[in-house]
């Protein structure tokens, strides 16, 4: 089976940012993008969800976080659906409930070709680390138009707001590695009656 990579460069002029992702790594990773916290769950996105991913981001983030923020998710977005290729032989949804000590979050998504995004996380504090907590939404919606994909995310119940951001990505990223794993008993069906996805 071919190689299922993409690398990325977005410029303007407000963020410059590379990415290269491989779907179907080993959970390595190399990842700046001037926000710490935002590195952490890039870097677990990555390990959780087995795929080898490098992002750097330089951003104005001297007016703000949010050009960075959401700019990674657009990018990651964007890798994704071009790593992806045809699709052909991908179980294309996938779910997983993660618990973190207190917290339980959930996560489910559909590579279906349609973008959409339900987050159900009420984060309690301003910033959890450096990151702004508000961002966390601007951050999945741009990745789930960029990818075209359904993506629900939900913290059931959780007291810590460190918890709560941490155990959704690593739900992200299990949910989306089933959705991206391929099926070879299915390698020349795309997973969809339409024909398209």
């Amino acid at each position: 089976m071919s190689a299922r990579t993409a690398a990325v460069h977005r410029q303007t002029a407000e963020t410059d940012i590379r990415a290269r992702l491989n779907l179907d790594g080993r959970g390595r990773y190399q990842i700046s993008t001037g926000i710490r916290f935002l590195d952490h769950m890039l870097e677990l996105f990555a390990r959780h969800g087995g795929f080898d991913l490098e992002v750097h981001a330089r951003g104005d983030l001297d007016v703000d976080q949010h050009h960075t923020v959401e700019d990674v998710g657009l990018v990651l977005g964007q890798a994704l659906r071009e790593a992806l290729g045809h699709k052909k032989g991908i179980n294309r949804a996938g779910y997983f409930i993660m618990p973190m000590d207190d917290t339980l979050a959930l996560a489910s998504v559909d590579l279906s070709g349609r973008p959409y995004l339900v987050l159900r996380a009420p984060i309690k504090v301003r910033r959890v680390g450096d990151l702004q907590s508000e961002l966390l939404e601007d951050f999945f919606h741009a990745f789930a138009t960029s990818a075209a994909a359904n993506v629900h995310l939900k913290v059931a119940y959780g007291r810590s707001s460190h918890h709560a951001v941490e155990a959704l990505f690593k739900a992200f990223a299990r949910a989306l590695r089933y959705a991206c794993s391929r099926d070879r008993r299915l390698r020349s069906q795309l997973p969809s009656t339409k024909g398209l996805l």
